[in-house]
């Protein structure tokens, strides 16, 4: 543990950081800027980035006064944490009126002391599946030719190979190349949701950009059965997963996706058939239910019905419909996660906490994959009209109480195997 706050840190414009031995760095939650515990400072992860916040300067705590104050000597510095790891604080800053919206990444605090960078979270799940260090890029693209030398016809291989893998670096695109563990299904090109951090569409007249192109096409079933079959019964602890970032909603394609579980369960009954969604069509998870899917992981960022639908706008569905998404997976047996994507200071509020409780013991939730929310902070508050985030635990204090009431939930980053499930949880399956 640290015994003192790390130094903030600030950018020249230029691309070079520097600290600022004057002020130590403080945390954002909700929109007001605090200390952080030395407990909650870890050392940077590997794999984590620097990101400098132009048209913003840092707010530290003076280390002669003790008051805190703007950084006057460059832009505000926020972390990127790797995949994981969930954040407790995002990066403190105040805003010009001329600031530039910042992209669709995460932005955690981040500070400097004694030759080390400092970003206040933890790591949530001990699976390194997409931990930096187990990428070779050359092996990537052996892989790649590889499989589009063994599916030329196949259209999704060639999106998940040309665009997924080499374009955007997408680590379930490349482990699937590397013939591991989860394997990705995008299906669907369009969407029942228009939400407001989109990463794969973004109106034109938004003042972002969606981080990577949207699917577009519909795949068949044989194209989905041609290359998953293979990887579920070669793949070590193989999952195939349908709804990726580089699509819509693939609940819109469920009868696609009826007959490629049908058609893949007639081959093999090896691994795990996951669904990434919105969870906005229950009828359509019992469908696919009845076919063979083991597992759904919710996307959500509140389990308050008020929150939700502002940042969603959903389309044809309303919030209740998530709900009864996962219940319908409850009642056949299988594995119930939401993807929660932690805003620190709306996640860990006291309304937040209270909701959260109701929907882990109404639905029999089995697992929260506690996800960074990538979204500039301020953007995202306006967007849903929140002003006021209300009395907060703090994320690190919210973790452990929910732990504590839920013993048997569990925590982690990703869609946990067939065999973690059935098994032992905390198998140490993934080796590089």
């Amino acid at each position: 543990m640290l015994t003192q706050s790390p130094y903030i840190l600030y950018s020249d414009g230029e691309g070079n950081i520097f600290e600022d031995t004057s002020l130590y760095v403080t945390g954002r939650t909700g929109w007001d800027a605090m200390p952080v515990a030395e407990d909650e400072w870890i050392e940077l992860p590997d794999g984590g980035q620097l990101y400098e916040l132009p048209g913003r300067r840092g707010i530290g705590i003076d280390v002669k006064t003790g008051e805190m104050r703007l950084c006057q000597k460059g832009w505000a510095v926020a972390a990127f944490i790797p995949p994981a790891h969930t954040g407790f604080y995002l990066a403190a800053y105040e805003t010009a009126p001329d600031a530039p919206t910042l992209p669709l990444f995460c932005y955690t605090a981040a500070g400097w002391l004694d030759e080390k960078f400092y970003v206040p979270c933890i790591r949530i799940e001990q699976d390194i599946r997409q931990d930096s260090e187990g990428y070779d890029e050359v092996v990537v693209e052996q892989g790649v030719k590889k499989a589009l030398e063994a599916y030329p016809h196949n259209r999704l291989v060639e999106h998940l190979a040309n665009n997924c893998a080499l374009t955007y670096k997408c680590p379930a695109a490349r482990n699937y190349f590397l013939g591991r563990w989860e394997c990705p299904i995008p299906s669907s090109p369009a969407c029942n949701a228009n939400c407001v951090g989109c990463i794969s569409f973004q109106p034109e007249d938004e003042t972002i950009v969606s981080t990577q192109d949207r699917l577009t096409f519909k795949p068949s079933a044989e194209e989905i059965v041609e290359y998953t079959v293979p990887h579920l019964e070669t793949a070590p602890y193989p999952i195939v997963s349908f709804g990726q970032g580089c699509e819509g909603e693939p609940l819109l394609m469920w009868q696609t996706i009826r007959e490629a579980i049908i058609e893949i369960r007639k081959h093999t009954s090896r691994g795990s058939i996951n669904i990434n969604t919105n969870g906005s069509k229950p009828d359509a998870v019992r469908e696919l239910c009845k076919a063979g899917l083991d597992s759904i992981r919710v996307s959500l960022n509140s389990v308050r019905k008020n929150i939700y639908e502002p940042y969603y706008c959903p389309n044809n569905y309303a919030f209740e419909d998530i709900i009864e998404s996962l219940k319908v997976v409850n009642g056949f047996g299988g594995w119930t996660s939401i993807n929660y994507f932690v805003f620190p200071g709306m996640t860990d509020s006291v309304e937040e906490y209270e909701a959260l409780r109701k929907v882990i013991r109404d639905t029999g939730l089995k697992m929260i994959q506690w996800r960074n929310f990538n979204i500039d902070p301020d953007w995202y508050l306006g967007k849903i009209n929140v002003t006021e985030t209300g009395e907060f635990l703090g994320v690190k204090q919210l973790l452990e109480l929910i732990q504590e009431e839920f013993p048997d939930l569990k925590y982690g980053y990703f869609n946990p195997p067939i065999e973690r499930i059935k098994g032992n949880f905390t198998i140490d399956f993934a080796r590089k």
